[in-house]
C-alpha cells in the first residue's frame, strides 16, 4: 500500500506532470497517433489503455507498446506508462494471436472446472504472455457476483452467483496476474452483478440492492481480494438506489470510494473510474466536470478511452478545478503516490525498454528464440486441458451421449445453430480479413483462422465440420434466426435421427429460446428413423451462459462450454463422441439443478443399534481420521461415538446406519436430531467409509434421513448441520473444493443452497497472556447495562422468557443442560439497571462439563479449554454489538481465572459477528454452511 507520509520526488511538483500521471486514455488505430504522443509527451499521460482495434499480433504489440514507452521516456518521465489491457480469456480478449497468444476459458469456464490450480496456472500463462509483449497492467480480475444472472449481461465474464466461490476464483486470478508479474485490477466495484436497465443510453444501470444485501453477496469477493492484495479497483458506471444509498454514478461518489471502498472495507491501492465518455456522464454532466467529480469523490486514475478532445477537456478540467481551489493540491499528491506506489512493485525502465517476447521484431525466422515462442507449447497443452475439463454435461437423462449410443452408421445428424452478430471489429479480424484478400491461398497457412476471432457462421461452420468428420459426412448444418422454425427446419428436423441446437444467451436473446422449445416440441412428436426410441433425441448445447436451460428439466440432454472459442468446440466435439469424459460441473448455486443420473445402488439402510454400533462407529470415524483425503485439521479430530449419542429429554434421536451384517462393519452412518420445541429436524452427521464412496452409500442414507424426519409430530424446518451436537455446524467449508463437491452432492439430493448462512467455531489462544482491546473494554464501562454471572436452575424461568427471542436449533437446550450442570457451567446476564430486563446472555462451560461431552471441538486444542456458547441478545437491545463483546470478553476473563489457556466459542454466525469476534484476538477454527429449508419444500420425496 502506498505511504501516506512518503515525501514525493521533487520532479513531481510540477503540477501538470502529477495531473497528467493521474490519466488512463485510449487512442484509435494499430500505430502511435499524433494524439497520442501529443498526450504522452505534452500533457505527461501516465497510463495508457490498448484495446483490440489497437492490435494485430503479439509481434505489432510488443512494438507498439515498444514505442509508446520510449516516447515517454524520451519526453523525460520520471516513470514508464502503465499500459493495460482487457484479458479475461472466454470471449473477451484485446490480444489475439494465432502462433503466440493462446485461447483459454472465460472465468465461468475455469470455476466449471473446480480447480483452483488449473485457474491460477491459467491467469499465470495470460499474464505472461501479456507481460512479453509490454504489457504491465491487466484489467482483471472480474469480481462480480451474479446476483440476477438470467438477466445480466456480464455472463461468463463472472466467475458464477455464490459469493464465497466467485471470492475464491477471484484470488486464484489474481494471484496468477502477480506471479507474472502484472499490477492487477479488480471489477466491477460495487457490482455489475445485478443491474436494472433502463433502456435509454442516457440512463445509468442501476444497482437497487440494500447495503446489507451488498454486504453479505456483492462485496464479499471484493473483500476477500483486497486482503489478499488487490493493486487497484475498478469503480463502475452504475447507480445506486436503496434506502441508505441514493447516488447517480458510483465512480463519481465519495460516498462509494471513500467510504464504502476506503473507509469500510479498508482499500489503499490505486481507484480507476470508469469511462467517463459514456453517454449517460457526457450528456447529464459533462467530462470536464465529471472528472473533477471523480477525483474528488477518491478516484486515482481517471479514464477515458479514445477521443482526444474529450481527453484533452477532462485534464483541462482537471487543472481548473485544482487552480479554483475545488481540488486541494494534497489530494493530487495522495492519489500520485498510491500510483507510484503502483508502478514501483511491477515498472522499470530497464525491464520497459526491453521486452522479452519479441527479441526480433518482425523476422518470422526468429521467432523460436523469444520466450512467446518457449511458453507456446505449455500453453497449448494448457488451454487444451482448461477446456477439456470444463465441459459440463448437466443432464443426460436417455443417454444420448456419446452420439455413438443412439446413432448408426447410416443415420444423419442435425445441428442448428444460431446466427449470431459477430464481435466487434478488431485489429486482429481485420489483419486476418486483408491477408486472405492480398495472399495467394498457397501462403494463408501461417494464418489458420484464429479461435478467438471468428465469430457465428464462422466458428459454427467450423464445429460442423469437425462433427461430419466423425460421421463420415452424414452431418446436416443450417442456421436459425429470430424467424423461428421455417419449412427448411421442419424437413430437416424430420430427417435427421438425432438433433443438437446450439444456444448463445438464450435468456437475453429470446429468439434462441423459442426456437429450441420449438425444436423440443417437434422432436417428442417425432419417434427415431431407425431406433425404436418414441421421441427424436435432442441435445441442447449452451456456448455462453449455462443459465440458458439448467433449471429446464423438459430438455433431457444439456450440455454447457461457456464460451464458443474454437477449443471449446473441439473439447465439446470430442465429448459427444465419446472421445472425452466431461468432467466440469455447474458453477455456484445452479448446481442444485444438476442432478446425478449414474445408476445407484439401493442399500439396506437399518436403524442404528447402540449396543451393537457404538464400537463399530468409533472405527468407522478412525478410519475417516486416517484417511489421506481429509484435511489435517479435520472437524472428526476428537470425535468420538459418545459424542454423536445425545439421549437429551427435549431432543428426539434417531440414526441409521449401512453395515456388513457378516463382518459388523458400518459403511455408513447418519445422525439425527429432532428439536420439538422449535419444530426443526436436523441431519447432524452423514458419514461414508472413505474405502466405500461413489456407491450411493450416502445416498441411501440421505433419504432415509429426510423421511423418517419428515414423520415427526409437528416438524416445520430441516436443516443441515447442528449446534447440539456440535459435530458439524453445516457443510465444512474450509476447504473451498471441498465445499464445492459438498454442495454439489447435497443440491443433488434436493437442498436449496440458496438458504444457507456462513456459521463457523472460533478459538482465542494463548489465554493467559492474552489482553483485550482498548475500545472492548471500554464498552464495559456503560452505565446502561449491568453484566452478573449466575448458576442454577432457580434462574430458568427467566432466562428460558429471554431465550424464546432465539429460534435456533439447540439454544433453549444448550442453556437448560447449562443451568442443571451449576459446578461446571454458568450464564453470564447483561441486565438493564433500572427494570432489570434481561438484555443478553451467553453460557460459559468447562471442558470437562457434561455440555462439553457434546462439544467435541473443545478438545482439539490439547490443552486446558473452556467454552463459551449461545449468546442471545434480546430484539428490544440498542447496542448489539457492544453487548456481544461484553458477554464474550466476561466469558472470557471468568475461563482464564479458572486457569485455562484457550476459549472455544462454539457457534457463531459467521455473515455478521466474526469482526467484532475478530477484533478480539479470535480465529476461525472450523467454518460451515448450515442450510436450511421448509418442510413443505420436501413434500415429494423420491423412492430410496
Amino acid at each position: 500500500m502506498a505511504s501516506q507520509n512518503a515525501a514525493l520526488s521533487p520532479v513531481w511538483d510540477d503540477m501538470d506532470r502529477a495531473i497528467g500521471s493521474l490519466f488512463m486514455m485510449g487512442f484509435d488505430g494499430s500505430t502511435v497517433t499524433p494524439q497520442i504522443k501529443t498526450l504522452i509527451e505534452d500533457y505527461h499521460l501516465g497510463s495508457i489503455l490498448l484495446k483490440a482495434q489497437n492490435l494485430k499480433s503479439a509481434e505489432q504489440t510488443a512494438q507498439l507498446v515498444l514505442e509508446l514507452q520510449t516516447i515517454a521516456h524520451n519526453a523525460g518521465h520520471p516513470v514508464p506508462l502503465a499500459i493495460a489491457l482487457d484479458q479475461e480469456n472466454g470471449g473477451v480478449n484485446s490480444l489475439y494471436d494465432d502462433i503466440f497468444i493462446r485461447q483459454f476459458p472465460s472465468a465461468m469456464g475455469l470455476a466449471a472446472t473446480g480447480s483452483k490450480k488449473l485457474a491460477k496456472e491459467v491467469a499465470r500463462a495470460t499474464a505472461q504472455e501479456l507481460s512479453s509483449v509490454g504489457v504491465n497492467w491487466i484489467l482483471g480480475p472480474v469480481l462480480d457476483v451474479l446476483t440476477n444472472a438470467r438477466n445480466q449481461p456480464l455472463g461468463v465474464r463472472a466467475a458464477g452467483d455464490d459469493p464465497q466461490e466467485v471470492s475464491v476464483w477471484g484470488v486464484e486470478f489474481m494471484k496468477g496476474y502477480q506471479e507474472a508479474g502484472l499490477a492487477t485490477c479488480g471489477k466491477h466495484f460495487p457490482s455489475y452483478g445485478n443491474l436494472e436497465f433502463l433502456g435509454s443510453p442516457t440512463d445509468v444501470p442501476v444497482i437497487r440492492d440494500s447495503l446489507e444485501q451488498l454486504s453479505q453477496g456483492a462485496f464479499v469477493p471484493f473483500r476477500s481480494a483486497i486482503t489478499q492484495g488487490l493493486d487497484a479497483m475498478m469503480v463502475g458506471g452504475c447507480a445506486m438506489s436503496s434506502e441508505n444509498m441514493n447516488v447517480m454514478h458510483a465512480c463519481l461518489s465519495e460516498q462509494v470510494i471513500e467510504d464504502l471502498l476506503r473507509s469500510e472495507m479498508k482499500f489503499d491501492g490505486v481507484v480507476v473510474s470508469e469511462c467517463l465518455e459514456m453517454e449517460a456522464l457526457t450528456d447529464n454532466i459533462g467530462v470536464g466536470g465529471g472528472t473533477v467529480m471523480a477525483v474528488k469523490a477518491g478516484c486515482d486514475i481517471i479514464l477515458l478511452c479514445r477521443s482526444f478532445s474529450v481527453q484533452q477537456e477532462a485534464i483541462n478540467g482537471l487543472k481548473l478545478g485544482v487552480e479554483n481551489g475545488i481540488i486541494e493540491k494534497s489530494k493530487i499528491q495522495q492519489s500520485l503516490k498510491r500510483v507510484l506506489d503502483m508502478k514501483s512493485k511491477y515498472l522499470s525502465w530497464e525491464k520497459t525498454l526491453a521486452p522479452a517476447g519479441m527479441m526480433h521484431p518482425g523476422r518470422l525466422q526468429d521467432y523460436r528464440t523469444n520466450l512467446l515462442a518457449e511458453l507456446q507449447l505449455s500453453h497449448t497443452n494448457l488451454s487444451n486441458r482448461a477446456y477439456n475439463t470444463s465441459i459440463t454435461v448437466v443432464r443426460d437423462k436417455g443417454q444420448l451421449i456419446p452420439l455413438t449410443n443412439i446413432l448408426s452408421t447410416d443415420d444423419e445428424l442435425l445441428l442448428l445453430t444460431p446466427l449470431l452478430k459477430p464481435l466487434p471489429a478488431s485489429a486482429a479480424s481485420q489483419h486476418f480479413s486483408e491477408l486472405l484478400s492480398d495472399t495467394p491461398p498457397d501462403s494463408t497457412s501461417l494464418w489458420a483462422p484464429n479461435a478467438s476471432i471468428m465469430s457465428g457462421e464462422r466458428v459454427f461452420r467450423e464445429f460442423g465440420r469437425s462433427l461430419a468428420r466423425r460421421r463420415n459426412g452424414r452431418l446436416l448444418h443450417t442456421s436459425y434466426t429470430a424467424n423461428g422454425v421455417r419449412p427448411v427446419h421442419e424437413d430437416l428436423i424430420s430427417r435427421a435421427s438425432a438433433v443438437i441446437v446450439v444456444t448463445a444467451d438464450s435468456n437475453r436473446n429470446l429468439y434462441q429460446n423459442g426456437f429450441t422449445k420449438h425444436v423440443s416440441m417437434i422432436c417428442r412428436t417425432q419417434g427415431s428413423i431407425h431406433s425404436d426410441r418414441k421421441e427424436k433425441a435432442l441435445i441442447v448445447v449452451s456456448v455462453s451462459s449455462p443459465y440458458d436451460f439448467a433449471t429446464d428439466l423438459s430438455l433431457g440432454t444439456y450440455i454447457c462450454t461457456y464460451d464458443f472459442t474454437e477449443t471449446a468446440l473441439q473439447a465439446l466435439a470430442k465429448v459427444l463422441y465419446g472421445e472425452l469424459v466431461p468432467s466440469g460441473s455447474l458453477p455456484g448455486t445452479m448446481s442444485h439443478s444438476q442432478k446425478t443420473h449414474q445408476s445407484r445402488q439401493h442399500w439396506l439402510v437399518e436403524t442404528w443399534n447402540e449396543s451393537r454400533d457404538f464400537g463399530a462407529l468409533d472405527s468407522l470415524l478412525k478410519q475417516m481420521r486416517e484417511d489421506n483425503t481429509f484435511p489435517a485439521r479435520s472437524e472428526l479430530t476428537s470425535v468420538t461415538a459418545s459424542h454423536i449419542v445425545l439421549n437429551h429429554p427435549g431432543v428426539e434421536e434417531a440414526h441409521f446406519v449401512v453395515r456388513n451384517s457378516s463382518t459388523k462393519e458400518l459403511y455408513g452412518f447418519c445422525a439425527t436430531y429432532y428439536f420439538r420445541t422449535i419444530g426443526t429436524a436436523v441431519i447432524g452427521v452423514v458419514l461414508v467409509s472413505p474405502g466405500r464412496r461413489r456407491l450411493s452409500i450416502g445416498h441411501s442414507l440421505h433419504n432415509r434421513a429426510i423421511r423418517a424426519l419428515l414423520q415427526c409430530k409437528g416438524v416445520k424446518r430441516l436443516q443441515l448441520g447442528s449446534r447440539l451436537p456440535s459435530i458439524y455446524l453445516g457443510i465444512p467449508t474450509g476447504n473451498p473444493s471441498d465445499r464445492k463437491k459438498l454442495r454439489q452432492w447435497f443440491a443433488n439430493m434436493g437442498w436449496n443452497m440458496l438458504h444457507s448462512r456462513p456459521v463457523c467455531s472460533l478459538l482465542l489462544n494463548n489465554l493467559q497472556s492474552w489482553v483485550p482491546p482498548e475500545g472492548v473494554r471500554n464498552g464495559l464501562k456503560n452505565k446502561d447495562v449491568q453484566y452478573d454471572l449466575v448458576y442454577g436452575t432457580e434462574y430458568a424461568d427467566t432466562i428460558s422468557d429471554h431465550i424464546k427471542s432465539s429460534s435456533r436449533q439447540g439454544v433453549s437446550e444448550i442453556y437448560k443442560m447449562a443451568l442443571a450442570d451449576k459446578t461446571s457451567c454458568g450464564i453470564i446476564r447483561a441486565k438493564n439497571p433500572i427494570d432489570g430486563a434481561l438484555l443478553g446472555t451467553v453460557v460459559l462451560y468447562k471442558g470437562e462439563s457434561k455440555l462439553a461431552t457434546h462439544i467435541p471441538a473443545i478438545m482439539d486444542t490439547k490443552v486446558s479449554t473452556g467454552g463459551i456458547s449461545c449468546p442471545v441478545i434480546s430484539p428490544a437491545a440498542g447496542e448489539y454489538t457492544m453487548l456481544m463483546q461484553g458477554l464474550v470478553l466476561l466469558g472470557i476473563r471468568q475461563i482464564k481465572m479458572q486457569g485455562s489457556l484457550a476459549v472455544l466459542l462454539d457457534c457463531v454466525d459467521g455473515d455478521s459477528n466474526f469482526d467484532s469476534f475478530s477484533a478480539m484476538g479470535f480465529t476461525i477454527h472450523h467454518s460451515f454452511e448450515e442450510v436450511s429449508s421448509d418442510v413443505a419444500a420436501w413434500a415429494v420425496m423420491p423412492p430410496s
